[in-house]
């Protein structure tokens, strides 16, 4: 009868020393004398003590940081890169059988990948356009460790670490683009204002009455302001008469001073030279010839 009561006590404890608990998030992949048997769990499992052992593997989707690579973009500027990896296992079977290390072999991979990616594109576009890089850098790791019944669900590039060369060289190029919008914006404004000022001199033109009111109203403006000083402004018209008198003067008095005037006839008597003078003596009466 003991060794009865013995005997169960074993069978009980082997029992209860077989049995394992898996939470909702676990799979267990069992061998039997280690040749693969299935995938177990969650729950409450029976794993035969001595023959039958089991890898645990987690099926929540983990976050792999990948440490900061030294990249060449192809437009020859060296940049520091790091990103962050998110991944789960869906098929544990092979992400135990096929590979030794699967989170260790898809950070070696997502490294890689990232300094051959990166390689490829110019500096602008790293900076620019991640979401176009982060789909190309999901797309390859994602075929690549497929295999090994792993999913990527997504590769973001968290930092990019700038030469304080290449910094200050797009701080001037920064700067500069804001001076031209900035000029650019003024000759706009500038251009505008000059089309509005157009159309408002013809509308003034039309009714010449007009003018005056935007006088009186500008007047009315600046003794508002509690000004010590009152300006009237005065049309330009009104100095056109003094104006034209002027610009004739001016060329009358121009006229006058530009004509030569008459050299005297010169005087013999009057000059110091000695006069010459010549005596005409008759002529003598020919002789009668024989």
């Amino acid at each position: 009868m003991m060794e009865l009561w013995l005997a169960a006590g074993i069978v009980v404890g082997y029992i209860f020393a077989s049995l394992r608990v898996l939470k909702e998030y676990q799979r267990g992949v069992v061998f039997f004398l280690g040749k693969y048997q299935r995938t177990k769990g969650p729950g409450l499992i029976f794993l035969p003590l001595g023959f039958a052992t089991q890898k645990r593997v987690s099926l929540r989707i983990m976050a792999l940081d990948i440490p900061p690579q030294d990249v060449i973009t192809r437009d020859n500027v060296s940049v520091k890169v790091n990103a962050v990896l998110y991944m789960r296992v869906t098929e544990p079977a092979r992400a135990v059988i096929d590979i030794e290390d699967y989170l260790y072999a898809t950070s070696q991979l997502a490294q890689t990948t990232l300094r051959a990616v990166l390689g490829e594109v110019e500096l602008d576009e790293v900076l620019s356009d991640r979401e176009k890089i982060n789909g190309i850098l999901k797309t390859i790791i994602d075929k690549r460790t497929d295999p090994w019944g792993i999913e990527v669900s997504a590769v973001e590039v968290k930092d990019v670490d700038l030469p304080e060369g290449m910094k200050r060289a797009m701080a001037r190029q920064a700067e500069a683009e804001r001076e031209r919008r900035g000029k650019v914006i003024a000759a706009q404004g500038e251009l505008q204002a000059s089309a509005a000022l157009a159309e408002a001199a013809s509308v003034l033109a039309q009714e010449p009455i007009a003018i005056q009111l935007r006088y009186l109203q500008t007047v009315s403006e600046i003794a508002a302001e509690n000004n010590s000083t009152t300006i009237f402004p005065i049309p330009i018209e009104l100095f056109t008469p003094f104006l034209d008198r002027s610009a004739e003067r001016s060329a009358s008095s121009a006229g006058v001073a530009g004509a030569p005037e008459a050299l005297p006839a010169p005087n013999p008597s009057s000059s110091g030279l000695p006069q010459l003078t010549r005596e005409t003596q008759p002529a003598e009466p020919a002789e009668p010839k024989d």
